[in-house]
């Protein structure tokens, strides 16, 4: 087993389903690959979220040529029962984070040496 295998932990704070969400929030146009690489999830994945959250209603897409547009429902409530009272927009304001202008497209972090 590698050291990254080794120091990750067996759970993580947020659900694929949630990392997907706060992607498209970022990024309405993003594309199926694009969010599967930041999210470190599948194609196929990223694909059958996005379909369980447009038939959830937490998620809408509109097609313009090749590329969907997507509109996150953000008055939409939480899921759980024992999460009543937030809404959608107030998991993505806890989630939403503020890119460097330095950092790259992918927005992984750069070491201090801009590798």
């Amino acid at each position: 087993m590698d050291d990254a295998a080794r120091l990750r932990p067996g759970w993580t704070f947020l659900t694929n389903h949630a990392r997907v969400l706060a992607a498209i929030a970022r990024d309405p146009g993003v594309r199926v690959r694009d969010i599967a690489a930041r999210c470190l999830l599948t194609e196929r994945a990223v694909q059958k979220i996005i379909a369980d959250l447009e038939d959830a209603g937490y998620l809408a897409h509109t097609r313009s040529g090749r590329s969907n547009h997507y509109t996150v429902k953000d008055r939409a409530p939480l899921r759980h029962p024992a999460d009543t009272g937030p809404m959608v927009a107030d998991l993505l304001s806890i989630l939403a984070v503020q890119q460097r202008a330095d950092a790259p497209p992918d927005g992984r972090p750069q070491d201090d040496h801009g590798e």
